[in-house]
Formats: structure tokens, sequence, C-alpha cells
């Protein structure tokens, strides 16, 4: 099963796909984690990137369709993949069916975490973490038990992200529309395009893609 994962910066998708990859053995291709273990590594692509990232210049599609080839072959032809942040062009989504070919796999889904925007910046704003162990608390949906206390680890510290307010979330909604925008009427109109809710509890959001996973 080989799937693309959508949704804007907050909707849940990186804990989706991690729910994926435990439950399914899937692997998730993230395109900037590959770029950095391949630059990490000093792979033939890797030294490729980096010389292109030195020159501040964006990786072209094809260093990034080789990175994806070459984390195929690794990983054997029995492994599902979730792609998180590519395809974003209809020229990279054509080159991955081209790509995809090349290694005996074709694209199953095309699965969007489908969220409201007012609600999605209240989700976010409202985001804090322990300072110490890194425990998750909101200022609407879980306050730690003893105010100002943290469940956990009992630490008293507690910190926020830097780019969590309500303009920077609106600002990377509107670049998600956008980037996504092209993409969909072209898997659209091939009929595996689906769409979950993905304001409903984390669970349930699992439970709607397990099912079109299923078929």
């Amino acid at each position: 099963m080989n799937i693309i994962l959508l949704g804007p910066p907050g909707a849940g998708k990186g804990t989706q796909a991690q729910r994926l990859v435990e439950r399914f053995g899937m692997r998730q291709l993230s395109t900037g984690d590959m770029l950095r273990a391949a630059v990490k590594a000093g792979t033939a692509v890797g030294l490729q990137a980096k010389a292109v990232m030195e020159a501040g210049e964006l990786v072209s599609d094809e260093i990034v369709s080789a990175l994806i080839s070459d984390e195929l072959a690794a990983m054997g032809e029995g492994t599902g993949v979730i792609f998180d942040g590519y395809p974003r062009t209809e020229a990279q989504a054509v080159s991955l069916d081209s790509l995809l070919a090349s290694h005996g796999r074709k694209l199953d889904h095309v699965i969007e975490l489908d969220v409201n925007e007012d609600a999605l910046v209240e989700r976010i704003t409202g985001r804090f973490t322990c300072a110490q162990c890194g425990k998750g608390y909101h200022d609407t949906f879980e306050q730690p038990v003893t105010p100002g206390v943290c469940d956990k680890c009992g630490s008293t510290e507690f910190k926020r992200r830097p780019d969590d307010n309500e303009e920077t979330v609106r600002t990377r909604m509107a670049e998600y529309r956008a980037k996504t925008a092209p993409i969909l009427p072209f898997y659209e109109q091939r009929g595996i395009v689906s769409r979950v809710d993905g304001m409903a509890q984390m669970d349930d959001v699992t439970a709607q893609i397990e099912s079109i996973l299923k078929g």
C-alpha cells in the first residue's frame, strides 16, 4: 500500500503517519528528513543536495526523485510507503507515478485530513509543553491537574513554540492550500482521493484512515 497523506501543519498528520507505521509496518518518507539524512551520510545524492543547498538554491525534483528511488530500493517491495511533503506540484506527481512504476509499485490512496481553519488556530495557539519532559498540554483542552505543575515529572517550567501564533498558523494554512491545490485535481480524476475529518478525536481519525486503507 502506497499513500500520500495530506494536511496542514497542526492537523495531526505526523501522529497519524506514526500510527500507520506502527500498525501496518509502513515507512514514512518525508523529503526534508531524507535530505538531511542523505547529506549527513554523505551519499552521492546527499553530496549533490548539499552543494545545491549551500549555494542557496532549491533542491531539484531530480534530486528528490533520486532520494525516493534510493529509499524504495533499500526497503524492498513488501513495505508500504507514506509520502509526506511530496509531491507538491503536478510535475512532481507525474514524476512520482513513473518512479513508483519503476519499482513495481503504484499509488493507492491520497488521504487529506480536512480541518476547520478557526478551530485549527485554537488547537495550535493553545499548545504548550513541559520544558523538562516534553509532555504536551493545552490552554483549553488539557491543563495540568495541578495548575503550573507537570503531571508527568513535577516540573514547574513550561514553554511554547514561538511560531504557534495566529498569524503564523493562518500563513501556513494559506501556503498549504496553495501547494496542495495543484495536485488534488490530478488525483481526483483518478478517483483515489479521500478526505477524513481531521478535527475529530485522534482515535476516530485513525479509524477513518484505516477504513479507507482496508477498502
